[in-house]
């Protein structure tokens, strides 16, 4: 009767032991999927000219180079060279992982822009830019016309000139379905612009760009151009 009893007790404390540990295990997994998820950190900039079309973009990085670009037609011209104006987007875009650590570096060290970056000069329009952060660290916003600090300016162009590429594919895209032969002349704007800076990132548009590489039924120089922007996309 005894060693009955003392073999009921030991059962009985070895069943409380595992539900106790499968209670602890449940509890934990739970706790975890209940934890919030680290939040990712992300710039952006929101650009605003009525003077241009589109007359305002916006732009979204996160560290790893995904982003995404929302922009809206004006009511002027297209700036290319056969005044196409791109549609409005909203689209998902990869720049590369060197150019969103300048841009985040950027930030850090200006206070992750918290700080009034506009000169509040008299000087001509060029566009308000607001740039922001949010992330863990905390978040800020700078808005700026003009601005005398040459970081934050060179960040503002190069983030333009992003925007440019972004737009100058578009516009190729709308060219390859609906006028062949005005591809040339963008091609060439596009090219030029890459050249000097006004259009960067040009891996941002990688597919329109694949895309007309292996059209045969565009113009052998179009192709050519194609080429060599893929290989500086890929540099």
């Amino acid at each position: 009767m005894r060693l009955r009893w003392t073999l009921f007790v030991t059962l009985l404390a070895v069943a409380l032991c595992r539900h106790a540990v499968l209670a602890q295990t449940t509890f934990a997994e739970s706790g975890a999927a209940r934890a919030p998820a680290a939040q990712t950190p992300v710039v952006a900039v929101d650009y605003t000219n009525p003077g241009l079309s589109p007359s305002h973009w916006t732009l979204t990085l996160s560290p790893d180079g995904s982003g995404r670009f929302h922009s809206q037609a004006g009511d002027v011209a297209a700036g290319g060279p056969q005044q196409i104006d791109a549609p409005d987007l909203d689209r998902e875009i990869q720049l590369s992982t060197s150019f969103a650590e300048r841009v985040f570096a950027t930030a850090e060290r200006h206070k992750l822009f918290n700080q009034d970056c506009d000169s509040h000069m008299r000087v001509a329009f060029q566009g308000w830019k607001k740039l922001s952060y949010n992330g863990p660290r905390g978040h800020g916003t700078c808005t700026y016309n003009y601005t005398k600090d040459k970081e934050i300016a060179a960040l503002g162009d190069s983030l333009e000139a992003v925007a440019q590429t972004i737009l100058e594919g578009a516009r190729l895209e709308m060219l390859l379905q609906h006028d062949r032969l005005g591809l040339d002349r963008e091609m060439e704007f596009l090219v030029d612009a890459a050249g000097s800076g006004r259009a960067q990132q040009i891996c941002a548009i990688r597919q329109i760009l694949v895309r007309l590489a292996e059209d045969d039924a565009v113009l052998e120089r179009v192709r050519k151009q194609a080429r060599q922007l893929l290989a500086r996309a890929d540099s």
